[in-house]
């Protein structure tokens, strides 16, 4: 499906030599740009899905976990180890 877009001249000289830089041409570097876009808005919409799951279950449960559980275990996961998640209270 054609879609036009209308690019100031600066930006289009930009465009033009980002493009370049990796051997793309314009068109190529713009279908690049929006899938990465729609791929990232995506993304950030199951993050948000996610948190408001996660929001909705504390809110009903009251159940949290220790701020020094969870440094504990976030802690020993950076560094390889698997430790068991931390229990909830509440």
């Amino acid at each position: 499906m054609p879609t036009t877009i209308r690019i100031a001249a600066t930006l289009k000289a930009r465009l033009t030599a980002a493009a370049a830089r990796p051997g793309k041409s314009p068109h190529a570097f713009i279908l690049d740009a929006i899938a990465q876009t729609v791929e990232q808005s995506e993304i950030d919409a199951e993050f948000h899905h996610i948190a408001d799951e996660r929001w909705a279950t504390l809110r009903a449960t009251g159940k949290t976990v220790a701020w020094d559980d969870a440094k504990t275990w976030l802690t020993a996961r950076s560094h390889g180890q698997r430790p068991p998640k931390p229990t909830p209270r509440g």
